[in-house]
């Protein structure tokens, strides 16, 4: 089992990492859904911790439909991470629509190269999750896809999870996420059929 802690502070990374985190998701501005963290936080944080470092590749909140400047500026961002060493990114680019917008998608993923990537919870904004899925796994550079099966919870969207790890089958791995804490990760892990689970309390108040 690999657990995700999700912080956005250094001494939130620091304590994750003395809870038992296996691995981190360092944001800024979790109270909107995250953002990229500031350079010096990314820097800091990847000097100290030995555990791997997944960092948020988000220019603001709100919806996931990013402009030719923002996304220019998304690259500016992983290519920070590229020079600092951090393990790997996540971010999620969506159409008008509310569906996978493929094309800058495999864009980013190519500009992040050799880096692992996250396809993150905007996947749960998506119309049909099935559709996104398929169009993800087939997008070689992505490893992960961060989820709560479209609802607010992971136990409430257990059933999607679990479709969803069945679907990808070896290519992907599903981290589910949604108000895991230290205090229901046994319970919902004996309810989902993935082995890596995310959350902003799953090893403790940070």
């Amino acid at each position: 089992m690999i657990v995700e802690a999700c912080v956005e502070s250094f001494q939130e990374a620091v304590k994750a990492e003395s809870n038992g985190a296996d691995r981190i998701e360092l944001c800024a501005e979790l109270e909107i859904g995250g953002t990229t963290p500031s350079y010096a936080l990314i820097e800091s944080t990847y000097k100290v911790l030995k555990i791997p470092i997944m960092v948020m590749i988000r220019p603001r909140g709100g919806n996931f439909n990013y402009s030719t400047s923002e996304i220019k500026m998304m690259k500016q961002s992983i290519d920070i991470c590229k020079s600092i060493g951090v393990y790997g990114i996540v971010f999620g680019i969506l159409t008008n629509k509310n569906l996978v917008d493929a094309a800058r998608t495999e864009d980013l993923v190519k500009h992040a190269q050799p880096l692992p990537i996250t396809f993150h919870k905007a996947i749960d904004d998506t119309p049909k999750i099935p559709e996104a899925v398929d169009i993800l796994k087939n997008i070689d550079g992505i490893t992960r896809i961060l989820t709560s099966g479209g609802c607010e919870t992971a136990m409430e969207g257990a059933k999607v999870i679990n479709q969803m790890v069945d679907q990808t089958k070896e290519k992907l791995i599903i981290v589910a996420a949604g108000r895991i804490t230290n205090e229901n990760l046994e319970s919902i892990k004996s309810k989902l059929s993935t082995s890596e689970f995310h959350g902003r309390k799953i090893v403790g108040k940070l």
